[in-house]
């Protein structure tokens, strides 16, 4: 058999890949949420969170981040893919040590389940909560958040928003250079109905050979906006809620921290946090 038959039998670079893998390098850094979590939870209510719920978590990277960070803290995720569930157990959960192990639970079922025990800080990253498109639907998972929550516990979602965010087509690009393989993420905002809201949204990868994972992930989401959701968590019973924004250091641009704050510059393209305090 010839060398460039042997070429063209050898699978793409898209067909090895793992796209939970992709997602984690591209979209996540538990690190980062973890230490986001603490600086929030520390403003409520001046001291450290032991607790965390995390809805809508997927392969429960940050739950893991979440147990090592503390040999004292605990880690419950929520999600209803036991696909994702899986891949977590095998890649996120084996790396952790026994202990560590032992402080994070996983449970396949629906966000809109109260459980015990209640926890200090309840996450829903990614948007994820905006796969429910009615203002009851949202208000009743907030209120069912609440509940998981401590006398004194806090609920962190992200949110993003700017013109660039509504118009159709509009994808952002970067690569990603982890390890040895470097690959490239396209986040497509692909549709965008101004009379519903309706919005759908794509992930793709490419990879250096060419070859490309389209539509690795999709979301099919209402776009609410920060008024919106805020409306919704005091009426779900929040006492006060919080907007987190991203502000540059002043020395050196790539750098950021988090600040709260009532007004904001106009940008085409933004994220930030949501804090609602119980």
């Amino acid at each position: 058999m010839s060398k460039k038959k042997n070429r063209k039998n050898k699978p793409s670079m898209a067909e090895l890949a793992d796209k939970f893998d992709c997602y984690q390098k591209s979209v996540q850094t538990p690190e980062h949420e973890v230490e986001f979590f603490e600086q929030a939870f520390r403003d409520a209510y001046h001291r450290k969170p032991y607790t965390l719920r995390e809805d809508f978590c997927g392969t429960f990277a940050i739950c893991c981040e979440w147990a090592k960070s503390d040999s004292k803290r605990t880690a419950v995720g929520t999600d209803l893919c036991s696909e994702t569930l899986a891949w977590g157990r095998e890649h996120n959960l084996a790396k952790l040590d026994q202990a560590q192990q032992s402080r994070v639970k996983i449970l396949e079922q629906d966000v809109r389940k109260r459980n015990r025990p209640q926890v200090d800080v309840l996450a829903a990253q990614n948007f994820s909560f905006w796969l429910f498109k009615t203002r009851p639907e949202v208000i009743d998972y907030f209120k069912i958040a609440r509940s998981n929550l401590k006398a004194e516990g806090i609920m962190v979602m992200d949110m993003m928003g700017g013109g660039e965010c509504y118009t159709e087509e509009h994808v952002d690009k970067r690569t990603i250079k982890k390890g040895r393989k470097g690959f490239r993420y396209d986040w497509e905002q692909a549709s965008f109905n101004p009379i519903t809201a309706d919005a759908s949204f794509y992930i793709h990868f490419k990879f250096k050979d060419g070859s490309k994972l389209k539509r690795a992930f999709e979301y099919h989401w209402r776009f609410w906006t920060l008024p919106e959701v805020r409306e919704m968590l005091a009426e779900a019973g929040f006492s006060e809620t919080h907007v987190y924004w991203e502000i540059e250091e002043e020395e050196d641009e790539e750098e950021t921290h988090w600040e709260r704050r009532e007004s904001a510059g106009s940008d085409p393209s933004w994220i930030c946090y949501i804090v609602a305090v119980k």
